[in-house]
């Protein structure tokens, strides 16, 4: 079986076939356990050197809120001249890497009517349960979403399909949502026609009339938005595709681009190493009010802040969270943190964002949309067919999943390297697509956490 030692401070060794960590030397009872040179945990038993570590020898040390202190502690990415991409130049100088049509309900009710219009007409419709019978912070956190989809860039069009007495009414969306292209954007309520679906499609297909104007035009690559997230991870992400990706990060954060960190509760543990690479004060402190909302909301539902990973990450090799986290947060690559968002925050500021969000997979890729990264890189390790309403670049952490799910996975970062993956990449962005446009898999979730009327 051949290992890596991934730092020399670190007492154990990983597998390269399976993922999972032996030991380098004797661990002794009550001992952190160390990989990336940090420590993921405490042994619950002596160690003897060779012996395998897992679950039944290793705890997390994670409990509750803890202090932090500002270190100021990074290495500033070396500014590249940045190139052209060809890209769809919309009229408030953003810019789309798609052009397609999106149909937005503003309420579940109207799922099926969506759908429908959808078939008949090839447009993408986004179907969600909510936006009525809502209240307070999760009434404003649908509408602030959904906002964010009907602005996305990446849509030549839009069709927000209301029903008309529901909380999110489409006068009161309008309100958040301000300026628009009304000739990109068109709003339906269907209890105010005779026949939703043909009135619908007449819609869809003037959307599509003024779409197909549009045409790619070389535009600067700064003004590239990627989502950096991981699914199904195993102990192989934080040696493989983890690392690849936050290559690619410093690589967009050099040209002037976007990069945006998610995934809070997968930061426990390796947390500070984000803070310390915050580029002031101000940062450094809604980072960490940031991640102490998130570890208070654990508690007040009366869960551990530990309670993850997932049984699939376990069988991978991860054993506590704050082994998974110190794997995530290497997506996130050297870069400076130059923004902290809020969930429904538009990302304005080239660098490393960091947006406020769970782990949750479909919940993370629709927050990564509504803030404007116009592609995802996906990290995974188990495999997920799972996709976002822009471009999902999925990248297997070992060659054994993409030879086995090639339908799921775009890359191999076990065999690949840092360039091929940056070709791909800017492919994507010019047009090719990716297994999950293919497959058609494209989904939204909005996190709820509040009172159900």
């Amino acid at each position: 079986m051949e290992y890596v030692v991934i730092n020399e401070r670190d007492n154990v060794k990983i597998s390269l076939e399976d993922g999972h960590k032996y030991a380098r030397r004797d661990i002794h009872a009550g001992e952190n356990v160390i990989r990336y040179g940090y420590p993921i945990g405490t042994a619950t038993k002596e160690i003897r050197a060779g012996e395998h570590v897992h679950c039944h020898n290793l705890v997390t040390a994670l409990s509750g809120c803890v202090s932090y202190e500002y270190h100021h502690v990074f290495s500033e990415i070396a500014p590249e001249e940045p190139f052209d991409i060809s890209a769809y130049l919309r009229e408030n100088d953003e810019i789309g890497i798609r052009n397609d049509i999106w149909i937005i309900p503003t309420v579940g009710c109207v799922n099926g009517a969506a759908r429908e219009i959808a078939r008949q007409t090839g447009a993408l419709a986004f179907e969600h349960p909510y936006g009525c019978s809502q209240l307070g912070d999760d009434h404003e956190f649908t509408r602030k979403i959904l906002c964010g989809l009907i602005r996305h860039p990446n849509a030549g069009g839009v069709l927000v399909l209301g029903l008309g007495c529901e909380n999110n009414r489409i006068s009161e969306l309008k309100e958040i949502l301000g300026d628009y292209n009304e000739q990109r954007v068109r709003f339906l309520n269907t209890q105010d026609c005779f026949d939703e679906t043909a009135e619908g499609v007449r819609i869809i297909h003037e959307l599509r009339e003024c779409a197909q104007k549009d045409r790619r035009v070389p535009v600067s690559v700064s003004k590239l938005r990627v989502g950096l997230k991981c699914g199904g991870s195993d102990g192989l992400s934080g040696i493989t595709a983890n690392p690849l990706v936050g290559k690619i990060t410093d690589k967009i954060v050099s040209f002037g681009g976007t990069a945006v960190l998610t995934e809070v509760p997968e930061m426990f543990g390796a947390e500070q190493i984000l803070m310390n690479r915050c580029v002031d004060r101000e940062l450094f402190e809604k980072t960490v009010s940031m991640i102490d909302s998130w570890k208070e909301y654990y508690i007040s539902h009366g869960q551990p802040v530990s309670e993850n990973p997932s049984p699939g990450n376990r069988d991978g090799g991860i054993t506590t969270l704050e082994e998974k986290s110190l794997g995530c947060v290497q997506k996130g690559g050297r870069a400076p943190v130059t923004a902290v968002l809020d969930c429904g925050d538009i990302a304005t500021k080239g660098g490393l964002n960091l947006l406020n969000g769970p782990g949750n997979d479909l919940v993370a890729i629709t927050n990564l949309t509504a803030a404007g990264c116009h592609l995802i890189l996906f990290t995974t390790g188990r495999g997920t067919p799972l996709g976002a309403p822009v471009p999902t670049v999925k990248i297997a952490t070992n060659s054994t999943l993409s030879q086995k799910k090639p339908h799921w996975i775009d890359f191999d970062a076990y065999s690949g390297n840092t360039d091929e993956l940056f070709r791909l990449m800017l492919d994507v962005v010019e047009g090719r697509q990716t297994r999950n446009e293919l497959n058609g898999f494209r989904e939204i979730a909005i996190f709820k956490n509040g009172v159900t009327l």
